[in-house]
């Protein structure tokens, strides 16, 4: 056929081929909800799903909680679950009896997580007096921007390669030491990983019938690994905070001068009718035996104790005697008995007053200006 001829003949148009839709748009929206979770959790990458969420909570709050909600860390916003539910409303999909109590699931956790923001909200809001606007961060909050960058960041990355089907694990023992985090760190950490454990447990124990639904393409010996990796990190997360209370510094407190000690001390100097006087009241500070006698009630008081730091003096009141074996005794002739208490031994001492008929009660370490200080030892 030569060209004249052609010049005649229409040429048909071919179609240009569809593209084939891919991301949120491939959402099988047609099939339900449980097929738009299943596609969130193997499809949709984490941006899309924390992109969601923010629009779906900025419908739903008026513009404060929408604020303070998101002032929390993103990985908070990053569960496909919660993400799918989010794009089914935002995209006025049907609703529907299960629609709405995935919705009321969704609603709950914003409203907790309102109350976490509006306190991270209000502690990263300062200004200074030439009105710029700095973030002051209390420790507080540096160890959770730390926590985040850190061991958030491996869990996420974990729980990444768990959907891509690799069979991995993660020593959070070994990754609290590498990022030099201590036990205060095991609180989010621990949120973290118990929401894990609560889905793959409701999904393998069929409890649940959205994590059953959610988990389906997930074999139930992979659920079971997975549960038992959960329970291996959060033993972990108990031996860091073991590990915390065993090498923790035990405060010792100041011991104050003997001076300081003595200043306050109101007590008898001498007493002329029992013809006695006090002992300096700095000999007392640090000594393990003790004889005090009131001249008013004619009671003599016995102090002991078994720390070797002795007596301590504290306002009007020796401190750190033993309550069991410091005692208290009337004397009915304190004339004869006091000689004893000043010449013999404390052995001795404690002999002749088991000799005594009188009751014996317990001592309350208190000193007043009707108190000789009679011998410490």
């Amino acid at each position: 056929m030569t060209i004249t001829a052609l010049k005649g003949k229409k040429i048909k148009k071919r179609a240009p081929r569809a593209r084939a839709r891919t991301g949120l748009n491939a959402s099988p929206v047609e099939k339900g909800l449980g097929a738009v979770k299943y596609y969130f959790q193997v499809e949709v990458d984490k941006k899309s799903i924390v992109d969601q969420q923010k629009t779906f909570i900025k419908k739903n709050f008026n513009k404060t909680d929408a604020k303070y909600i998101l002032a929390n860390a993103e990985y908070h916003f990053v569960h496909p679950y919660m993400g799918a539910i989010a794009f089914w409303y935002n995209t006025g999909q049907e609703v529907s009896e299960r629609s709405e109590e995935a919705k009321a699931h969704l609603m709950e956790k914003y409203a907790e997580l309102l109350q976490s923001g509006k306190a991270i909200y209000n502690a990263k809001k300062q200004s200074l007096s030439d009105n710029e606007k700095v973030i002051t961060l209390s420790p507080q909050q540096r160890l959770q921007n730390k926590i985040n960058n850190t061991i958030i960041q491996d869990l996420l990355s974990l729980e990444d390669s768990w959907i891509e089907g690799e069979k991995t694990s993660l020593d959070v023992y070994q990754a609290f030491g590498k990022h030099g985090l201590s036990g205060s760190a095991t609180i989010p950490v621990r949120m973290m990983i118990e929401g894990w454990l609560l889905d793959y447990e409701d999904a393998y124990n069929k409890q649940c019938e959205q994590a059953v639904e959610g988990y389906s393409h997930i074999s139930r010996p992979e659920l079971n690994r997975r549960i038992k990796e959960c329970q291996a990190m959060l033993a972990d997360l108990d031996r860091i905070k073991a590990k915390q209370k065993a090498t923790r510094k035990i405060r010792i407190p100041k011991v104050a001068s003997i001076d300081k000690q003595i200043s306050k001390l109101k007590y008898k100097k001498e007493d002329t009718e029992y013809k006695i006087v006090s002992i300096n009241p700095a000999h007392v500070v640090g000594k393990v035996r003790l004889f005090v006698f009131n001249t008013k009630y004619k009671q003599l008081t016995y102090y002991e104790t078994g720390d070797p730091k002795g007596f301590i003096i504290s306002g009007s009141t020796i401190k750190n005697f033993d309550s069991e074996t410091s005692t208290r005794i009337t004397l009915r002739k304190p004339l004869d008995f006091l000689p004893i208490v000043l010449k013999k031994t404390p052995l001795q001492i404690q002999k002749e007053i088991g000799n005594l008929t009188t009751k014996v009660t317990k001592a309350n370490g208190r000193i007043n200006t009707e108190t000789i200080l009679l011998r410490a030892f």
